[in-house]
């Protein structure tokens, strides 16, 4: 069995820049390319296998129609979108809502729970987590004065670094930050505050009200994991019941763990150098899904990858 290669997606925004071509050398539509939709099954942007058996399929059809390759997985579809994220200019500061509240002001979509891992950044790059409101009354105040500088949490970021976003968590990524993320399969994003920017002469919409519906009050943040076993190539970052994500730091031959063949599939990410995988060669910027049942993966080379299953493990 083999694994299943996937053609990226590309989105044109307002803060886009070229960094998806020059640092990884994807054919992009512009040079506001923001966002490479890397293993997307979502109407919004959908991947094909790109080579193989399956070649020219889409991710939705296989996940439908072949559901064996992917442990016969439980979901009415594909349930994590993995992206990686150029941000050339500061995104809207926004917040996303959980499965109840998508599912009826949504039109049944899934909520989005997301993490970032930091692949590149500037020297001086920061991003928004969370706020600085102790009560909800406190926040529409805040709000409704724009008094943003006082509402809002920033984080000074270095490469390596990684974030839990939990729905009703405000957050923004900013300038100068290379990110990939892992997040459920939605594409629902309530925009808090735009910084005044004007798109084809117009103001973007924002989502006060459903914003103030989830943002949670008072913000908690959420760690990464520190994972005991220092020795291993692969790290674990998080788990939850959503998904769990690690990080692969490749030098040499390694296998996945025996415990990660059972897992219905494991998404990859190569963000950088180059390796093989039984016999398969992969290169910064490959995206693919080792299916159910392919048992051994032997890792050969130096690279490093995000990894991410649907399971939770924590």
């Amino acid at each position: 069995m083999d694994i299943l290669r996937i053609k990226p997606v590309f989105k044109e925004v307002l803060w886009g820049g070229r960094r998806l071509h020059t640092d990884f050398g994807y054919d992009i539509p512009s040079d506001h390319t923001g966002e490479c939709w890397a293993v997307s099954a979502h109407p919004d942007g959908e991947c094909v296998i790109d080579g193989g058996e399956y070649d020219g399929v889409l991710l939705s059809k296989l996940w439908d129609e072949h559901r064996e390759l992917f442990g016969n997985y439980d979901s009415d579809r594909f349930p994590l979108l993995t992206k990686i994220i150029d941000a050339n200019d500061d995104l809207s500061i926004q917040v996303h809502p959980d499965d109840s509240y998508a599912a009826v002001h949504e039109n049944g979509s899934l909520g989005k729970m997301e993490c970032w891992y930091i692949i590149d950044c500037d020297e001086d790059a920061s991003i928004i987590i969370g706020h600085n409101a102790k009560t909800k009354e406190e926040l529409k105040e805040m709000i409704d004065n724009d008094r943003w500088d006082e509402l809002i949490r920033r984080v000074s970021v270095k490469k390596g670094d990684f974030f839990q976003i939990d729905p009703g968590t405000v957050h923004a990524i900013k300038a100068g930050t290379l990110i990939l993320e892992t997040q459920q399969s939605s594409d629902i994003t309530y925009r808090l505050y735009d910084y005044g920017r004007l798109q084809n002469g117009k103001p973007r919409e924002l989502h006060i009200e459903k914003s103030l519906d989830v943002i949670d009050v008072p913000f908690v943040e959420k760690r990464a994991f520190e994972n005991s076993d220092s020795d291993s190539w692969l790290k674990l970052l998080y788990s939850c019941k959503y998904y769990s994500v690690w990080k692969g730091d490749l030098s040499g031959s390694f296998e996945l763990p025996q415990e990660m063949e059972k897992y219905p599939f494991i998404i990859c990410s190569i963000i950088s150098g180059e390796a093989e995988m039984n016999g398969e060669k992969l290169k910064k910027g490959d995206h693919f899904i080792i299916p159910a049942g392919m048992g051994k993966a032997v890792f050969n080379g130096n690279a490093e990858m995000i990894l991410s299953s649907p399971i939770n493990i924590a």
